[in-house]
């Protein structure tokens, strides 16, 4: 962070703050454009958007359908980005080995792969630009990003949308702390081993 200027930060904290005060118009446009060109997570508006519209269903329902099919349509302009001007600009601004792991994401899984980017932390725009570059089949790279974006923000929805009070208060006892710190490990440990593993040589 302390490589950027001030004037970054604060254009970064403007533009939440704009889009926050549009409601549903402003999540849309920030959901777009952080699948091929911005890196503010739609979750700094859908948490406290879920968490606002606690026991609201249809709220929670237009939440999830406003950030799925945006942030799927930004990743179709960042596959057009990435089909139109190719690797060499990729290759400038977008790091090396990010890009060698989800070409072999890609290569190995297909829709898999693309899918397993789209619920995860990996940067779905880079993942949108890689499948473009590969030329990946255009409706098979929107139909997984719509069941791994969907399912990512489904499960917030769910979670604190409508289990909301319950999951908070779950979340007071120090047993489903311990619990839940147990299964990070579990699941953290051999999730790593396997990313750092797709740039090993293909057996």
């Amino acid at each position: 962070m302390g490589l950027l200027p001030p004037s970054f930060w604060s254009a970064i904290d403007s533009f939440v703050n704009w889009a926050d005060s549009l409601g549903l118009p402003g999540l849309a446009v920030l959901s777009f454009t952080e699948s091929f060109i911005q890196p503010i997570p739609p979750e700094v508006l859908t948490l406290p958007m879920f968490i606002a519209n606690q026991g609201n269903p249809v709220m929670i329902f237009l939440i999830w359908s406003v950030v799925t099919f945006t942030s799927v349509a930004g990743a179709m302009v960042g596959w057009w980005f990435g089909k139109k001007l190719g690797r060499p600009l990729a290759d400038r601004y977008i790091k090396p080995n990010h890009i060698a792991r989800l070409d072999e994401l890609i290569v190995r899984y297909g829709d898999a792969g693309i899918f397993i980017a789209a619920i995860s932390p990996i940067p779905y725009k880079v993942l949108a630009w890689v499948a473009g570059m590969g030329e990946m089949d255009y409706r098979r790279f929107i139909i997984a990003g719509l069941w791994g974006r969907g399912l990512r923000f489904g499960i917030q929805a769910i979670a604190i949308g409508l289990w909301g009070d319950r999951l908070y208060d779950a979340l007071t006892n120090p047993i489903v702390w311990i619990i839940l710190s147990i299964l990070l490990i579990v699941i953290s440990i051999p999730a790593k081993k396997w990313w750092d593993g797709l740039l090993d040589e293909e057996e």
